[in-house]
């Protein structure tokens, strides 16, 4: 399928998204759309999908202007979105996730579930997945149910699929075998617009680029006639000079100390502290336990043995507002279902965790509440017209600017990171790590679980490697290196 996007315009009241964008998609090709958070990317793919209109421009398909005239329409003609933020039903099985809306049927009447569970493990199978077909989706790991929206898609017979971040919540082994399904779809002609914010995987794995910023596209080029610092260039309008910041603290006292913490099936001891001025990256394999670790020091997992001490006293986190009140703050790798209030404007979801700051008598203070929340929205850059919209109107990478904002204006003291660049721009990433060096300098103790090697090294002071719900190592920074991580990871010594 031969894709042409011309002059592409999109408004939405005052906010001018799309300003005459223009892309094409070739058959057998992996077409990548970089841009930094708020560019235009997702906004241009839902135009193309059906989901919205455009207010000006053409599309042409196969040499024919057309337009779908909804997502299902487009899907039923070959062209299928995996969105960044699952669509799942957390209730149902896998089984009728995957087949929702498509049941296959006996004499039109019964669910033939014998031939729908053959088709679903003959594609997990091809992508290697070992998933129980009968398990809750919600009982998956983001991670999980992002291959099963891939698989979902696979099953469609799709001739262009659109990946929104497809690998954000992958494990590297996931990585691979994602990209080895592309280049088999590749040889099927199958063409993909791949949107990532990756640039090691974006010259991987694509044909040619597209570079869009502040809802205009920039260029477009083959992959093999730029580089890694033209397409940063293009994407921020400027060099963003050293990636990683280069300071690091000086390291205090110990702020927490975690003796032989054990949640049955989970995690077992599990030991370590963090210091003041510390970032401590925690990294391992997709299912090693780090989340739950996390969830646990949090009040989130109910501690079966072992002990938590803060500032050298010993606590009992038996529930989220217990942890807050101790002084930690969790942004967790599902931020719309956990770290974010849905129905809130932007500057209530940051001002809630801080309301008792500008409040006197229950009256709040407004304008003194106002000030702070538009001082983190612009040193967290995050886009906005205007602090009273919703959450919601934000993109996904703003989003996770908010949430981080919350915690910071809560004032936290350890500060628990699960994820914290997921599906952030390559700016944006820069700006929360220069944030969370800010953030050290003050005393806080950050703790960063993260799947990205390259980020846990250059970010992290020292780097716990979890093996199958155990501590396998603890890396100095000097230590640090991705061989090293990768061996701990996978239960080497």
């Amino acid at each position: 399928m031969e894709i042409q996007m011309t002059n592409i315009h999109k408004q939405f009241a005052a906010n001018q998204v799309l300003r005459g964008v223009n892309f094409d998609l070739r058959s057998g090709e992996v077409h990548s759309l970089m841009g930094e958070n708020g560019a235009g990317k997702s906004t241009l793919m839902n135009i193309l999908t059906g989901l919205l209109s455009a207010d000006q421009g053409k599309i042409t398909i196969n040499g024919k202007e057309s337009l779908f005239d909804n997502p299902k329409d487009a899907e039923n003609n070959g062209v299928s979105f995996i969105h960044q933020e699952l669509i799942t039903w957390p209730k149902m099985t896998v089984l009728e996730n995957m087949f929702m809306g498509k049941e296959l049927t006996k004499y039109g009447l019964f669910c033939d579930q014998a031939t729908m569970k053959l088709k679903a493990k003959t594609i997990l199978q091809e992508l290697g997945i070992q998933i129980d077909l009968d398990a809750l989706m919600g009982t998956l790991s983001i991670g999980q149910q992002q291959l099963i929206e891939i698989a979902k898609t696979l099953m469609n017979d799709a001739s262009v699929i659109i990946m929104d971040e497809p690998t954000a919540a992958l494990s590297d082994h996931e990585i691979d075998t994602l990209f080895s399904i592309i280049q088999k779809l590749k040889q099927q002609g199958v063409a993909i617009v791949y949107i990532s914010h990756r640039l090691k995987e974006i010259f991987q794995i694509s044909d040619r680029i597209t570079v869009m910023r502040d809802g205009i596209s920039i260029m477009t080029k083959d992959v093999t006639n730029t580089d890694e610092e033209e397409i940063v260039r293009a994407m921020v309008g400027r060099d963003i000079g050293d990636y990683y910041p280069s300071k690091r603290s000086e390291v205090g006292r110990t702020l927490l100390e975690v003796n032989k913490l054990t949640v049955s099936e989970k995690f077992e001891d599990i030991s370590f502290t963090l210091k003041q001025g510390e970032i401590l990256g925690v990294s391992g394999l997709m299912g090693a336990g780090r989340t739950e670790i996390m969830s646990a020091i949090f009040g989130l997992l109910p501690i079966e043995r072992g002990t938590i001490k803060i500032n050298n006293q010993p606590v009992l986190l038996s529930s989220p507002l217990h942890a807050i009140k101790q002084g930690i703050g969790y942004l967790t790798e599902n931020r719309k279902e956990e770290g974010l209030i849905l129905d809130f404007s932007i500057k209530e979801n940051i001002g809630i965790t801080a309301f008792k700051e500008f409040s006197k008598n229950g009256l709040i203070h407004t304008k003194e509440e106002e000030d702070f929340v538009q001082l983190l929205i612009e040193r967290l850059a995050i886009k906005t017209m205007d602090m009273h919209l919703p959450v919601t109107s934000l993109s996904g990478g703003n989003q996770q600017k908010v949430v981080l904002a919350k915690w910071i204006a809560a004032g936290t003291q350890i500060l628990i990171l699960d994820e914290p660049t997921r599906g952030v721009d390559i700016g944006a990433k820069r700006e929360i790590y220069l944030l969370m060096r800010e953030l050290t300098d003050r005393g806080v103790g950050i703790i960063m679980v993260s799947s990205d090697l390259p980020e846990i090294i250059g970010v992290s002071d020292r780097v716990l490697v979890i093996h199958e719900g155990k501590l396998n190592g603890c890396l100095s920074h000097e230590e640090l290196s991705e061989e090293r991580i990768m061996t701990l990871a996978t239960g080497g010594k």
